[in-house]
């Protein structure tokens, strides 16, 4: 998508100096990768759409602090969180999201494997399929992944079981790709790695979930923070809670009771 083709809903409704589009990125140990995917994040989006580039430091032990504090000074919108200590991916996230300005939030993982190059033709989706209510979340799928073959099939075993579980018709929800509304994400109750499971809970909130393709890159610089062990057995657990809270769920169909003098009399 080029910039004169960009759909004018990428600018915010009221007011154009206001910002309508909040960039969250979790790090933990990611100094080789952060600058690059920075700087790309904010060379697409700058002509599209007035927005913040949130990165939010989860406690790294490497030089991600300094080479946040240098992109402070050197990129239009871009804002530096810091976990004194590791919290997880989850919290980063949630971190990212209270601190954001804008209404609409787009996540993506700091590995730069996910392209920002999607961005545009995700929020394009976002804006012609959502609602007056807005309540949409556009997921990215990796089709076609980048990753070493156990990576691979532990992530398409945890699909799969978490599929048949939750019914959240969503082929990739593992993908950091997102968007969505800053206060449907704040309406989902917070646990630790709740990120694996944002489709799921924005479907028990009575929203929608979209995905839509998405191009994956290999990993160029450091390692994946997961493996086999926390990619089934410990996101196995987190399921079962997810489909705890999901059948706990309340229902309830709710009328006013209007006093008897509000009514039409009868003669």
């Amino acid at each position: 998508m080029t910039n004169d083709t960009a759909p004018k809903q990428y600018t915010p409704r009221d007011n154009s100096d206001s910002l309508a589009l909040s960039v969250i990125v979790p790090v933990h140990n990611e100094e080789e990768n952060i600058g690059r995917l920075a700087n790309e994040i904010s060379d697409i989006l700058l002509p599209f759409v007035p927005h913040e580039i949130i990165y939010v430091d989860d406690g790294s032990t490497d030089n991600s602090y300094q080479v946040l504090l240098d992109l402070t000074g050197s990129l239009t919108g871009f804002r530096a969180l810091q976990h004194f200590s590791r919290k997880g991916q989850s919290a980063a996230i949630y971190s990212g999201v209270t601190a954001a300005k804008a209404p609409l939030i787009v996540t993506l993982d700091g590995d730069g494997q996910n392209d920002p190059a999607d961005i545009p033709t995700l929020l394009e989706t976002y804006y012609s399929h959502s609602k007056d209510d807005g309540r949409l979340m556009v997921a990215g799928w990796r089709k076609g992944r980048s990753d070493r073959w156990s990576k691979r099939v532990s992530s398409r075993i945890a699909n799969a079981i978490r599929s048949s579980l939750l019914s959240d018709h969503t082929p990739d929800t593992g993908c950091g790709l997102k968007i969505f509304r800053r206060e449907d994400f704040l309406c989902f109750p917070a646990f630790n790695h709740m990120h694996r499971f944002m489709p799921a809970l924005m479907l028990r909130n009575g929203g929608r979930v979209k995905s839509v393709e998405v191009n994956h890159r290999p990993r160029i610089h450091g390692k994946s923070h997961y493996g086999i062990l926390n990619r089934l057995w410990i996101g196995f657990a987190d399921l079962l809670g997810v489909s705890w809270l999901n059948r706990r769920k309340i229902h309830v169909e709710l009328i006013e009771i209007c006093n008897s003098s509000d009514k039409p009399r009868s003669p």
